[in-house]
């Protein structure tokens, strides 16, 4: 039972849960990302303009945070940074592309801030090409 209500933790453990929480979330969100990616690389700028910069751009930046961000963040390279547009967008999509809609509409986009928040506070964790140049740097 003193097992069971204990506060320490698995150093190693920590390390695995965030590589798979890495994984996840990224893939989770490249399936949003894809059919993005798909529309604006035929040309086809049918997208919202939740932020006032136009349909095209704003579809850009929507490729860029769900694709390359997540593609960075799959791989743990550049990790806190590549964070921050999936977060942006993801706000953007709760508070202004959503934002009359009611909770349940903004809810996943909200668990995803949540997890982005949570990598870009706790890093790419050991197993991460960030960790593997921070290595690098050290013995050189």
């Amino acid at each position: 039972m003193k097992k069971l209500f204990s506060t320490s933790y698995n150093p190693e453990l920590v390390h695995f849960l965030l590589l798979g929480l890495r994984i996840l979330i990224a893939i989770f969100m490249l399936t949003h990302g894809y059919s993005k990616m798909t529309r604006l690389i035929a040309g086809e700028m049918r997208f919202g303009d939740p932020i006032g910069i136009g349909p095209g751009p704003s579809l850009f930046l929507a490729v860029f945070a769900e694709v390359i961000c997540s593609v960075l963040l799959l791989i743990g390279l550049g990790t806190r940074l590549a964070t921050i547009p999936l977060i942006i967008t993801m706000l953007v999509a709760a508070f202004i592309a959503h934002g009359d809609d009611p909770f349940s509409n903004k809810e996943k986009a909200l668990l995803f801030v949540l997890v982005y928040f949570t990598i870009l506070v706790l890093g790419a964790g050991k197993y991460s090409v960030d960790q593997w140049i921070a290595g690098r740097k050290r013995a050189g």
